[in-house]
């Protein structure tokens, strides 16, 4: 198995904390935000490799370093799993410099914990959010590091009209552990989004999983469950309630947003679904 070995700098202004967003460099992708992060060159100590990425990525000078933690899991890249190992330090700048981050980055921002849930962060960041906020505390943005990954998606024909619901359940290993779909009558598309949603949630507590990764291709309804909109549609506040007493029988959740054609195997599970109804 590869192995993917980083240093990351938590810089703290009073109680918030330094997060940079990543210019992704196509406008159809949505940018990630993340600490300061990078590689350790050969022959360098993980301290000199956290100061030369502060310098090169921010433009300002290291004053101290102090590791804090060094953090290990697994994740999917690609159809491999990947090892990563990040060393992770507290960072205090030299006084009187002024942050001048490098083209990489559109922005940064420095923000409290509890603030970052809006935010499309990366893997590694996420990973060592969830420590730094403390163990075993359920935040909105939590990472499943090794967890499993649920893909749901909705299909209504006529908007509203014939609905059915369609999941797709990988392993942490990559290996398919359940697929399927339900009819579950007239309804509007977006019901038929949550409908997909709490039907997955079911087959994931039934394979006895804890910590999943929830993927759909409905912005908005993965936005309202990161906490970022609010819902106002009557129909839709039901079955909100039946999911969040649902999501709280896990260990750790996470919402993710993917495109249509990213979810097409959960698209065709709920469409054949309505054909299986009709035939």
């Amino acid at each position: 198995m590869k192995q993917r070995i980083r240093v990351v700098g938590i810089i703290h202004e009073g109680e918030d904390i330094l997060l940079l967003k990543r210019n992704m460099g196509r406008m159809e992708e949505l940018p990630l935000w993340e600490l300061p992060t990078g590689k350790i060159r050969f022959g360098e100590q993980p301290e000199e490799a956290m100061g030369r990425t502060v310098d090169e990525y921010l433009g300002v000078q290291v004053d101290s370093a102090r590791l804090i933690d060094a953090i290990t899991f697994v994740a999917l890249s690609g159809s491999s799993r990947l090892s990563n190992l990040y060393i992770v330090f507290e960072v205090k700048l030299a006084k009187g410099e002024k942050l001048a981050p490098a083209e990489r980055y559109l922005a940064y921002r420095y923000m409290k914990y509890g603030q970052v849930a809006g935010l499309r962060l990366d893997d590694a960041t996420l990973s060592v959010l969830e420590i730094e906020a403390g163990r075993g505390e359920k935040t909105p943005y939590r990472m499943v590091a090794n967890g499993a990954t649920v893909y749901v998606d909705g299909a209504s024909r006529g908007n509203p009209g014939p609905s059915g619901v369609g999941y797709y359940i990988v392993g942490e290993d990559g290996h398919v552990l359940k697929q399927g779909g339900e009819f579950i009558g007239f309804a509007t598309s977006r019901v038929a989004e949550y409908r997909a949603l709490k039907v997955g949630c079911e087959q994931a507590l039934a394979l006895g999983l804890k910590q999943v990764r929830f993927i759909s291709d409905n912005l908005m309804m993965i936005n309202q469950f990161k906490g970022i909109y609010h819902i106002k549609n009557r129909d839709l506040l039901p079955i909100h309630e039946e999911v969040q007493k649902l999501l709280d029988q896990f260990e750790a959740v996470a919402f993710v947003h993917i495109k249509r054609e990213q979810n097409q195997e959960a698209d065709r599970q709920a469409n054949e679904a309505i054909d299986r109804h009709f035939e």
